[in-house]
């Protein structure tokens, strides 16, 4: 900051000469100016100091304060008067006489009932607008007999022309902390004039067309962009409120909410999408910026950034406290990934699909050291070879036709001080296995069409849901590699091997299904109607498979504002894959638990269909159900 701030101040006689008094304390912070002006004389000097750039915060009190402010955009801090300054002042005031008029600008003190009882006082209050007001204010509280008046110095002078007497309500203390903040004002002002031929210096480079307005609505900066959007030279604008240069972006919401805005506009017959910022900084209002782009701009944009977001979203999502089960099974398993996670060792995580080996591998990585570095994911069966290698180990340029230019760095680089996670693992093809071996083996990797090793620090945990000991006989699966990756082992057990957490898995589904669509029927209620074929169902898909259903199931209650409405009769339709499997069991059931007698009538007495029927439903003979039913009696 190369300059002092520069305060003007705007006051009178009695006030005017405390100020003057006090400023001197000043005189290393600031250049600091007493006018001793009041009401419109103070305001056309005000005026006169800001058209010439004189001074970068104005200080007055009382009615000069309220008239200054409205008029301009320079800062105005007030003196304002303190409970402890009123109390002083009357108290001056009561050695003159115990009746005594208070006298402000327009408003009444609200704290004077509490201080009149304190100090057992006679106090008249009275208010004025204006000079001609406060005369005949005084007139009147002369002829009530009031001696003495306490109030601004305008007062002091006007109470004296009554031939009353005169007590100055503001002190040195109450002076000085006005002038602290002017004077910090003022120097926040002087840093934002540097920054000014900076910020339109950057303006100037940017493509996006920008306008900046202050608090009133006049525009301060305007890049080439936005003078060609509006069809409008620069210098025809600075200075210029912005309704009248360019009432199509109606920035007066903005300006008088002082909130953030985003809305579609048209100018000149072009669709855009005007973005308006409010510029607060020390809670002070300073203007609003406006950013105008056009919809190709804005799409191109996010295309590119949804692109780098994908490449750099090297992140683990899940945690431990996301996987949830209620089965002694199942938490025993997850306390050993716990356990596990404190280590460094690679990690074999196997069990069937969708019984949640990813998620128990970002779980880990979430819950080790490494958790502010990468976790990289790739399912190692859903690439040809040529393509896994390339992904995983990376290249250099020209290793290959149509290989990028500069080359690439791999999975395994960008896993440095992280994790990879290897799904399917069982499915890499024979000699990629041999490589990362090399990998796992060495702590270094290198890239194809290259002979220089790259060091890298990374932890394995792999995933499938093949048998790997079979996969090694077969001759598929190297018995190094696979010992290099048991390290530490994790056996997931399947849905059905965990049935207990069938209903408390498909309720946490089924709620949050639900609340997606946005439907108000009771979870628990709705499930309640399903849950016995939920247990009976052996869960192919496990965990995932489950998910899905209650999905599914979601969609289907959707339709109904309550439970009583639900139609269970074309459930076969919505879950056919649960019905078929339950059928299925019926048929053995009836075959091999011939005398089972419950199991029989409970068939015939809720079946409505012939025996012909009936037989072809559960897959027998219609002489073998006929037997069965002689047998028990019950034809």
């Amino acid at each position: 900051m190369n300059r002092l701030p520069r305060i003007a101040v705007f006051s009178y006689t009695g006030l005017s000469r405390l100020i003057k008094l006090v400023a001197h304390n000043f005189a290393d912070k600031a250049e600091i100016t007493v006018y001793d002006l009041v009401l419109h004389q103070a305001v056309e000097k005000a005026r006169e100091i800001e058209e010439k750039g004189l001074a970068d915060v104005f200080v007055s009190a009382g009615a000069n304060a309220e008239y200054i402010r409205s008029d301009f955009k320079t800062p105005v801090v007030e003196i304002k008067v303190s409970s402890h300054d009123v109390m002083m002042a009357l108290i001056k005031a009561k050695q003159i006489s115990e009746r005594i008029g208070v006298v402000s600008f327009k408003n009444t003190i609200h704290e004077l009932d509490d201080i009149k009882d304190l100090l057992k006082l006679d106090i008249t209050q009275r208010t004025y607008g204006t000079i001609e007001d406060g005369r005949h204010c005084f007139h009147r509280l002369a002829n009530d007999g009031i001696e003495v008046i306490v109030g601004s110095s305008l007062v002091v002078d006007l109470a004296n022309e009554n031939g009353l007497q005169g007590i100055l309500m503001y002190s040195s203390e109450t002076v000085s902390n006005a002038l602290n903040h002017a004077i910090e004002l003022g120097r926040l002002s002087i840093l934002e004039g540097g920054r000014y031929d900076q910020v339109n210096s950057i303006l100037y480079n940017l493509r996006d067309a920008i306008i900046a307005v202050d608090a009133n609505g006049m525009v301060t900066a305007i890049n080439p962009s936005m003078c060609q959007v509006i069809g409008k030279q620069e210098k025809d604008c600075i200075g210029q409120f912005v309704d009248d240069i360019a009432p199509e972006i109606a920035i007066s919401e903005v300006l008088k909410n002082k909130k953030n805005k985003e809305e579609v506009i048209q100018v000149k017959g072009k669709v855009l999408v005007a973005k308006s910022v409010a510029i607060i900084e020390n809670e002070m209002f300073f203007g609003v910026v406006t950013v105008l782009q056009d919809d190709s701009s804005i799409k191109k944009t996010e295309s590119t950034l949804r692109t780098q977001l994908k490449k750099s979203s090297l992140t683990a999502k899940y945690r431990f406290e996301n996987i949830n089960g209620n089965s002694v099974e199942f938490n025993a398993t997850k306390q050993t990934a716990q356990r596990y996670s404190k280590t460094d060792s690679t990690i074999l995580i196997t069990g069937e699909s969708g019984t949640g080996k990813e998620l128990f591998a970002q779980a880990i990585h979430n819950a080790s050291s490494r958790k502010e570095s990468p976790f990289v994911a790739i399912n190692c069966a859903s690439l040809p070879e040529p393509l896994l290698e390339s992904e995983l180990f990376g290249y250099e340029e020209g290793a290959f036709t149509g290989s990028k230019k500069g080359g690439k760095i791999g999975l395994f680089e960008s896993a440095h001080r992280g994790t990879i996670f290897l799904d399917e693992i069982g499915d890499m093809p024979s000699a990629l296995q041999t490589r990362l071996l090399r990998v796992i083996q060495e702590k270094e990797v290198v890239r194809l069409g290259s002979s220089i090793p790259i060091p890298v620090d990374v932890r394995v945990i792999s995933a499938t849901h093949r048998n790997l000991l079979d996969e090694i006989k077969k001759v598929n699966f190297r018995d190094d590699l696979y010992y290099r990756l048991n390290i530490l082992h994790i056996k997931l057990p399947s849905l059905r091997e965990r049935k207990e957490d069938i209903s408390f898995l498909a309720l946490q589904f089924l709620f949050h299904s639900l609340r997606k669509l946005g439907s108000s029927i009771p979870a628990d209620e709705a499930l309640a109607q399903i849950s016995h074929l939920l247990i009976e169902y052996n869960w192919p898909g496990n965990v995932r498979e489950l998910e899905n259903i209650m999905e599914r199931y979601a969609v289907f209650l959707s339709q109904y504002n309550k439970t009583s409405e639900i139609d269970l009769s074309i459930l076969k339709i919505e879950f056919p894959e649960i019905y078929a499997a339950r059928v299925s069991n019926e048929k053995i059931n009836l075959v091999n638990t011939e005398k089972n007698d419950d199991y029989l009538m409970a068939v015939m007495s809720q079946s409505k269909k012939s025996k012909t029927e009936l037989a072809k439903e559960l897959g027998v003979s219609r002489t073998t159900l006929w037997r069965i039913l002689k047998e028990k009696n019950n034809l």
